[in-house]
């Protein structure tokens, strides 16, 4: 599956219904209090991750995050 591009404004619970188990790219992203997800524009999606970063890297958003929509894979570790 290739990205998927869109420009739908949506809530942290509409990207993980309607984008299951992909990666996404987020412009504006709002943040609560926790500093959790709650809302944002999503620019493009797809199940392949550096197809995602790419993506992101050619827009240059001013503001975004990157989310998983799916289960981290057994000793998963992020870096910061």
């Amino acid at each position: 599956m290739g990205i998927t591009f869109q420009n739908d404004t949506l809530t942290l619970p509409e990207i993980e219904t309607q984008f299951k188990n992909e990666w996404i790219l987020v412009e504006n992203p709002v943040f609560d209090a926790k500093d959790k997800l709650v809302s944002g524009t999503v620019r493009c999606h797809s199940a392949n991750r550096d197809d995602v970063y790419q993506r992101g890297s050619e827009l240059r958003l001013r503001h975004s995050a990157f989310l998983y929509t799916g289960k981290p894979p057994e000793n998963f570790m992020i870096n910061l």
